[in-house]
């Protein structure tokens, strides 16, 4: 039988079949870990829950990079995004737009807030941000898919 769908041929055949039972509900898994990885991080700034500091800390924290981050208005625009923001990826729920924010977010923590620390995540470098933005590109690109608040409603942005 020759394969139609533009595949490459498996190593171990086999495997195709257990692939094809997990393929619809792969992205969805997949939006819905990379938005709650998101909450508890909204949780720690907004309200100092999973060992989480006073917003001060915050406010020194994101002034590193700059006078212009260490306004108190980034701590409650960012942990807002976190939680709000990873509840909306989580859920399919205007998935581009609040990945597209989520996206941005870890470009700035990659590229800037993280980098001067190097790359490795165990050092506080930008491995772990880099990590995130390219699978919320992913996300921001693909959309909400199925299972998602976007397919029942029947409209995405």
């Amino acid at each position: 039988m020759t394969d139609t769908t533009g595949r490459m041929p498996l190593y171990v055949p086999v495997f195709g079949k257990i692939y094809a039972a997990f393929e619809p509900i792969a992205y969805p898994v997949l939006r819905l870990m990379i938005g709650l990885l998101f909450v508890p991080h909204g949780c720690q700034k907004l309200f100092q829950l999973f060992g989480g500091r006073p917003v001060t800390d915050y406010q020194t924290a994101f002034g590193r990079m700059g006078e212009f981050w260490s306004a108190p208005f980034w701590t409650y625009y960012i942990g807002g995004l976190e939680l709000i923001g990873g509840l909306m990826v989580a859920f399919g729920f205007f998935t581009r737009f609040a990945a597209t924010q989520l996206f941005l977010f870890m470009a700035t923590a990659t590229f800037i807030a993280n980098a001067p620390r190097g790359w490795f995540w165990t050092s506080g470098g930008s491995e772990a941000a880099a990590s995130w933005m390219i699978v919320l590109f992913f996300v921001m690109v693909r959309g909400s898919g199925a299972f998602s608040v976007d397919k029942a409603i029947g409209r995405e942005i």
